[in-house]
């Protein structure tokens, strides 16, 4: 149902090559995000106490292209119980219909992924056989740098603390990427691929009308049922981006001389630049995910701040530890509960 070569194809054009840069301060930049990135190990596991399985999940050094292709991979494996369960309802299309629609969804992917290609700094992939990869966007690193005027090497480990942290969380608790997919099929079990393929254009129309007063594609996308799932989703999502913004501000003044520096011009950016990139942002729900930074951070930070780091760490032990949605707006409803 998605044609995903030609997402490949699309959103690599769209996401274009970024910077100008000589082949020699690419070669440079490339060496620097590979050492920091094996520095960021050892200072996220002394400052977290979680212990990564060694070489389980390699770090790759990638051009926007290779960005927009290892998402595709991703969403491939992480959306494929979806598709199993739309491609196998009566409703769903055959023939002529099913390769045009996927050509027109390949064509849509594309613009996503194009899009998202020119602002991910760094990603953790965690449906990437066998453990995971970390994934670092060079050419957006550096313009970002550039555009922020920071120290460039100051911000490359910054960024680099930040992406290190996903890999330990995934390979230090081995059942988190099985509970994400898991999520991931409790979704598609509640799918009715009929009333979907019916009021999808219906769906995405009012998802673009509430996008101009802030709402997103989630806001009218799912039923009750489906909400539910992705509320503990968003619970653990900000779970995992807040305690690794923790990391990176927690570790950074002793590695970092202009840590503060960068974090503020850093927040000045999150928030967007121009109309149409602010208007985006909401309807794929982009500013959701700034909120996760935010609220996560404050999660943490609340809970280790009561309780103390080895404590918290209770939330990696088994996946009823993990913190609903509500609990992340309030820290001591997790302590009573788990702790």
């Amino acid at each position: 149902m998605v044609d995903w070569d030609l997402a490949v194809s699309i959103g690599s054009r769209i996401a274009g090559d970024g910077p100008a840069i000589s082949r020699g301060e690419a070669a440079a930049a490339v060496a620097e995000l590979r050492a920091d990135a094996d520095r960021s190990t050892g200072l996220v596991r002394e400052f977290t106490g979680l212990v990564a399985a060694d070489r389980t999940a390699p770090v790759l050094v990638v051009d926007r292209p290779g960005w927009v292709q290892a998402n595709a991979d991703g969403f491939a494996t992480a959306l494929a119980p979806m598709v199993d369960k739309l491609s196998s309802g009566k409703s769903a299309p055959s023939g002529l219909a099913k390769a045009i629609g996927s050509r027109v969804t390949g064509a849509e992917v594309g613009g996503l992924l194009g899009f998202l290609a020119g602002k991910v700094l760094g990603q953790f992939d965690p449906f990437h056989a066998p453990s995971g990869r970390l994934l670092l966007v060079a050419p957006n690193i550096v313009h970002v740098e550039r555009e922020l005027e920071v120290d460039p090497h100051d911000f490359r480990l910054w960024v680099c603390l930040h992406e290190e942290t996903h890999r330990v969380q995934f390979t230090a608790v081995p059942w988190l990427t099985d509970h994400l997919l898991a999520e991931m099929h409790a979704i598609a079990d509640t799918l009715e691929p009929a009333k979907l393929l019916d009021e999808g254009l219906g769906r995405i129309t009012e998802a673009l009308r509430s996008a101009r007063s802030g709402g997103s594609l989630l806001d009218v996308i799912g039923n009750p049922e489906q909400k539910e799932i992705v509320d503990r989703v968003t619970g653990v999502m900000s779970l995992l981006e807040g305690h690794a913004d923790v990391v990176m501000d927690g570790v950074g003044p002793s590695v970092i001389p202009t840590v503060g520096d960068i974090r503020t011009r850093f927040n000045r950016r999150r928030k967007g630049v121009g109309t149409l990139d602010r208007v985006l942002r909401r309807l794929l729900g982009l500013d959701a995910k700034m909120a996760q930074y935010r609220d996560g951070a404050k999660f943490v930070r609340g809970v280790v701040d009561k309780a103390g780091m080895a404590e918290f760490n209770a939330v990696w032990e088994h996946p009823d530890n993990l913190p609903s949605k509500a609990e992340i707006a309030d820290p001591q409803a997790w302590v009573s509960r788990v702790l």
